[in-house]
């Protein structure tokens, strides 16, 4: 079978309002760029008609392939996507919210063959206060254990060069809160070829939030002991071998 160009992943949690919207676009927007792709569509266990669209698509997009699972959480999830890609050069990640249209991958993909990890990095926030406070610390955690800054390290819309992340992936554990953090920190601490690309950024109209102010706010002290914890397990293991 030919090596897939591109796996492009996307957690769904609760998106009947456009996720159908969103799937349509993502899958028309790749196929104009005339690569060899695949759309991997995650369920995360949602309770609304997310799932019935998802299928309903799967039917004629055939591009699109669609799994189904209990509720893990965004993490997880993204994580376990990560984990099952083969066979393919480049895998992005993307939410299904809608906040970064797809028009802004183009600006990512004409760029790759110069880089190992690409990010978009989200203009026009207009995230409540606590969520750019929790981005704020994410960052400056990154900047500390890992050595090198990135702005928007757990931004939701990430190329990666799968041969240089593919030893990376294993050693992250299954039910880590926040893995697109760590990972941007160990694409930092081994110097990869890193660059940031200002992407259009809107805030969610439809969808569940899932996490309030105040299990963000827990969420971010979670998400910093995991990466200080990873991180000084990782750099154990690298010494030893």
């Amino acid at each position: 079978m030919q090596e897939l160009e591109l796996i492009a992943v996307m957690p769904v949690y609760n998106e009947e309002g456009t996720i159908r919207e969103v799937v349509q676009e993502w899958h028309d927007e790749l196929c104009a760029l005339r690569m060899r792709f695949e759309l991997h569509v995650y369920n995360d266990g949602s309770t609304d008609a997310s799932l019935a669209i998802l299928n309903e698509l799967q039917q004629s997009l055939p591009h699109l392939v669609v799994h189904d699972q209990p509720n893990q959480g965004h993490g997880p999830t993204i994580l376990h996507c990560y984990k099952n890609a083969s066979n393919v050069q480049w895998l992005f990640q993307v939410d299904s919210d809608n906040e970064v249209r797809p028009e802004s991958f183009r600006h990512l993909w004409e760029q790759k063959d110069k880089y190992d990890f690409l990010l978009g990095q989200r203009t026009n926030k207009q995230n409540p206060l606590v969520r750019q406070i929790i981005s704020a610390v994410a960052s400056g955690i990154v900047r500390f254990a890992f050595g090198r800054g990135v702005s928007d390290v757990n931004s939701p819309f990430r190329l990666m060069r799968v041969a240089a992340f593919r030893d990376i992936f294993p050693f992250i554990p299954d039910q880590t809160f926040a893995p697109n953090v760590i990972i941007t920190g160990i694409a930092c601490l081994r110097k990869m070829r890193i660059i940031e690309i200002e992407i259009p950024y809107q805030f969610r109209q439809t969808g569940t939030v899932s996490i309030n102010k105040m299990r963000l706010l827990r969420a971010a002290w979670r998400s910093g002991i995991e990466t200080i914890s990873f991180i000084w397990s990782y750099r154990k293991i690298k010494t030893m071998t």
